[in-house]
Protein backbone atom coordinates (compact mmCIF):
# COMPACT_ATOMS: atom_id res chain seq x y z
CA UNK A 1 0.00 0.00 0.00
CA UNK A 2 1.67 3.75 -0.79
CA UNK A 3 1.83 5.56 1.37
CA UNK A 4 -0.52 8.56 -0.34
CA UNK A 5 -3.31 6.16 -0.59
CA UNK A 6 -6.42 7.66 -0.07
CA UNK A 7 -7.46 4.72 2.45
CA UNK A 8 -5.09 5.88 4.77
CA UNK A 9 -7.60 8.98 5.38
CA UNK A 10 -10.41 6.16 6.21
CA UNK A 11 -8.49 4.64 9.11
CA UNK A 12 -9.48 5.51 12.31
CA UNK A 13 -8.48 4.40 15.61
CA UNK A 14 -10.98 3.63 18.34
CA UNK A 15 -9.94 3.84 21.95
CA UNK A 16 -10.64 1.10 24.58
CA UNK A 17 -12.38 3.50 26.32
CA UNK A 18 -13.94 7.76 26.35
CA UNK A 19 -10.46 9.08 27.38
CA UNK A 20 -12.76 12.42 27.90
CA UNK A 21 -13.10 14.16 31.47
CA UNK A 22 -16.37 12.80 32.86
CA UNK A 23 -18.73 15.97 33.68
CA UNK A 24 -20.74 13.41 35.93
CA UNK A 25 -17.39 12.36 37.54
CA UNK A 26 -17.27 11.73 41.44
CA UNK A 27 -15.93 14.85 43.36
CA UNK A 28 -12.09 14.54 44.30
CA UNK A 29 -10.66 12.54 47.27
CA UNK A 30 -8.63 15.35 48.33
CA UNK A 31 -9.84 17.00 51.45
CA UNK A 32 -11.54 20.20 50.89
CA UNK A 33 -11.36 19.42 47.34
CA UNK A 34 -14.73 19.45 45.00
CA UNK A 35 -13.35 19.44 41.42
CA UNK A 36 -14.05 16.32 39.70
CA UNK A 37 -12.21 12.95 40.25
CA UNK A 38 -10.64 12.76 36.53
CA UNK A 39 -7.88 10.77 37.88
CA UNK A 40 -7.23 8.16 39.97
CA UNK A 41 -3.85 7.01 42.09
CA UNK A 42 -2.83 3.78 43.92
CA UNK A 43 -3.40 3.84 47.86
CA UNK A 44 -0.31 1.72 48.20
CA UNK A 45 1.81 -1.15 49.49
CA UNK A 46 -0.38 -4.10 50.29
CA UNK A 47 -3.53 -2.47 48.85
CA UNK A 48 -3.38 -3.44 45.87
CA UNK A 49 -6.34 -2.97 43.25
CA UNK A 50 -7.00 0.46 45.52
CA UNK A 51 -7.51 3.52 44.20
CA UNK A 52 -7.82 6.88 44.80
CA UNK A 53 -9.60 9.60 43.14
CA UNK A 54 -7.85 12.66 42.34
CA UNK A 55 -8.47 16.02 39.99
CA UNK A 56 -5.19 16.41 37.73
CA UNK A 57 -4.09 18.83 40.35
CA UNK A 58 -4.19 16.81 43.50
CA UNK A 59 -3.21 13.78 41.38
CA UNK A 60 0.17 15.51 40.03
CA UNK A 61 0.66 16.46 43.86
CA UNK A 62 0.06 12.54 45.21
CA UNK A 63 2.35 11.21 42.58
CA UNK A 64 5.20 13.72 43.65
CA UNK A 65 4.88 12.52 47.11
CA UNK A 66 4.27 9.11 46.57
CA UNK A 67 6.25 6.52 48.35
CA UNK A 68 5.63 3.13 48.32
CA UNK A 69 8.08 1.27 50.73
CA UNK A 70 6.93 4.45 53.62
CA UNK A 71 7.08 2.56 56.78
CA UNK A 72 9.76 0.26 55.83
CA UNK A 73 13.76 -0.28 57.12
CA UNK A 74 16.48 -0.75 54.92
CA UNK A 75 16.74 -4.06 55.32
CA UNK A 76 13.25 -4.85 54.77
CA UNK A 77 13.16 -2.76 51.60
CA UNK A 78 16.10 -4.59 50.23
CA UNK A 79 14.57 -7.98 50.73
CA UNK A 80 11.64 -6.73 48.93
CA UNK A 81 13.65 -6.09 45.79
CA UNK A 82 15.14 -9.30 45.97
CA UNK A 83 12.07 -10.66 46.25
CA UNK A 84 10.53 -8.76 43.40
CA UNK A 85 13.05 -10.64 40.93
CA UNK A 86 11.43 -13.80 41.17
CA UNK A 87 7.99 -12.18 41.24
CA UNK A 88 8.16 -12.63 45.44
CA UNK A 89 8.19 -16.73 44.24
CA UNK A 90 9.76 -19.34 46.44
CA UNK A 91 13.43 -19.92 45.08
CA UNK A 92 16.30 -22.58 46.26
CA UNK A 93 20.05 -23.03 44.52
CA UNK A 94 19.67 -25.51 42.25
CA UNK A 95 21.90 -29.20 43.50
CA UNK A 96 20.40 -28.74 46.81
CA UNK A 97 18.96 -31.69 46.39
CA UNK A 98 14.70 -29.21 45.90
CA UNK A 99 13.18 -30.59 43.34
CA UNK A 100 10.01 -30.58 41.59
CA UNK A 101 7.74 -33.74 42.88
CA UNK A 102 7.49 -36.76 40.74
CA UNK A 103 9.43 -39.51 39.78
CA UNK A 104 10.06 -38.48 36.14
CA UNK A 105 12.46 -35.69 38.43
CA UNK A 106 14.49 -38.49 39.71
CA UNK A 107 15.26 -39.75 36.84
CA UNK A 108 16.27 -36.95 34.96
CA UNK A 109 19.96 -37.14 33.49
CA UNK A 110 22.47 -34.06 33.51
CA UNK A 111 25.11 -34.44 31.51
CA UNK A 112 26.30 -31.40 31.21
CA UNK A 113 26.09 -30.35 35.09
CA UNK A 114 23.29 -27.96 34.68
CA UNK A 115 21.93 -28.96 37.80
CA UNK A 116 25.05 -29.75 39.74
CA UNK A 117 26.70 -26.76 41.74
CA UNK A 118 30.10 -26.97 43.14
CA UNK A 119 29.59 -27.87 46.51
CA UNK A 120 26.42 -28.46 46.91
CA UNK A 121 26.72 -32.21 47.90
CA UNK A 122 24.73 -35.10 45.99
CA UNK A 123 21.55 -33.47 45.04
CA UNK A 124 19.07 -35.44 43.31
CA UNK A 125 19.57 -33.84 40.06
CA UNK A 126 22.88 -35.33 39.60
CA UNK A 127 23.38 -37.34 37.29
CA UNK A 128 22.89 -41.04 37.91
CA UNK A 129 25.34 -42.57 35.15
CA UNK A 130 28.77 -43.52 35.63
CA UNK A 131 30.93 -40.63 35.64
CA UNK A 132 32.54 -39.63 32.57
CA UNK A 133 35.74 -41.33 31.61
CA UNK A 134 38.68 -38.71 31.60
CA UNK A 135 39.69 -37.56 27.75
CA UNK A 136 42.35 -39.22 26.24
CA UNK A 137 45.20 -37.07 25.59
CA UNK A 138 46.29 -36.23 22.21
CA UNK A 139 49.21 -38.31 20.81
CA UNK A 140 51.17 -35.90 17.89
CA UNK A 141 52.85 -38.38 14.98
CA UNK A 142 56.33 -37.35 16.50
CA UNK A 143 55.34 -39.21 19.63
CA UNK A 144 53.89 -41.93 18.48
CA UNK A 145 56.65 -42.65 16.13
CA UNK A 146 59.57 -42.27 18.79
CA UNK A 147 57.16 -44.61 21.29
CA UNK A 148 56.84 -47.15 18.16
CA UNK A 149 60.45 -47.20 17.99
CA UNK A 150 61.19 -48.16 21.74
CA UNK A 151 58.23 -50.65 21.48
CA UNK A 152 55.86 -48.62 23.72
CA UNK A 153 51.79 -48.16 23.12
CA UNK A 154 50.86 -44.57 22.91
CA UNK A 155 49.22 -44.45 26.63
CA UNK A 156 53.08 -45.72 28.00
CA UNK A 157 54.10 -43.16 31.08
CA UNK A 158 57.06 -41.43 31.63
CA UNK A 159 58.56 -44.16 34.22
CA UNK A 160 57.68 -46.86 31.17
CA UNK A 161 59.41 -44.83 29.03
CA UNK A 162 62.76 -44.60 31.44
CA UNK A 163 62.64 -48.42 31.98
CA UNK A 164 62.05 -49.26 28.31
CA UNK A 165 64.65 -47.65 27.43
CA UNK A 166 67.42 -48.75 29.56
CA UNK A 167 66.33 -52.55 28.95
CA UNK A 168 66.94 -51.87 25.30
CA UNK A 169 70.09 -49.98 25.94
CA UNK A 170 71.39 -53.17 27.63
CA UNK A 171 70.21 -55.60 25.18
CA UNK A 172 71.80 -53.41 22.02
CA UNK A 173 74.82 -52.30 23.28
CA UNK A 174 78.13 -53.76 21.46
CA UNK A 175 79.34 -54.20 25.05
CA UNK A 176 75.93 -56.31 25.88
CA UNK A 177 76.96 -58.69 22.26
CA UNK A 178 80.43 -59.21 22.93
CA UNK A 179 81.38 -55.70 20.53
CA UNK A 180 79.03 -56.68 17.92
CA UNK A 181 78.26 -53.36 16.28
CA UNK A 182 75.64 -54.19 13.90
CA UNK A 183 73.23 -53.23 16.43
CA UNK A 184 74.62 -49.35 16.47
CA UNK A 185 72.00 -48.04 14.09
CA UNK A 186 69.23 -49.35 16.14
CA UNK A 187 70.81 -48.18 19.34
CA UNK A 188 71.02 -44.73 17.59
CA UNK A 189 67.30 -45.00 16.58
CA UNK A 190 66.20 -45.30 20.23
CA UNK A 191 68.25 -42.67 21.87
CA UNK A 192 66.79 -40.36 19.66
CA UNK A 193 63.63 -41.04 20.10
CA UNK A 194 64.21 -41.36 24.16
CA UNK A 195 65.51 -37.99 24.04
CA UNK A 196 62.74 -36.34 22.25
CA UNK A 197 60.22 -38.40 24.50
CA UNK A 198 62.17 -36.51 27.36
CA UNK A 199 62.11 -33.61 25.85
CA UNK A 200 58.36 -33.11 25.63
CA UNK A 201 55.78 -31.33 28.26
CA UNK A 202 54.06 -34.69 28.56
CA UNK A 203 57.12 -37.24 29.36
CA UNK A 204 59.34 -34.61 30.95
CA UNK A 205 61.72 -35.89 33.30
CA UNK A 206 64.76 -35.87 34.78
CA UNK A 207 67.89 -36.72 32.69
Amino acid sequence: MKFDSPLFDRIRVKPTEDRRPRTDAPCCDWKGCKEAATHRAPKGRQRENEYWRFCLEHVREYNHSYNFFAGMSDDAVTKYQKDAITGHRPTWKMGTGKRPGGSAAEDAQDPFGMFGELGGGGGAWRPKSDSAEPQARTVRNAERKALDTMGLDPDATAADIKARFKLLVKRHHPDANGGDRSCEERLREIIQAYNYLKSTPTFRMGS
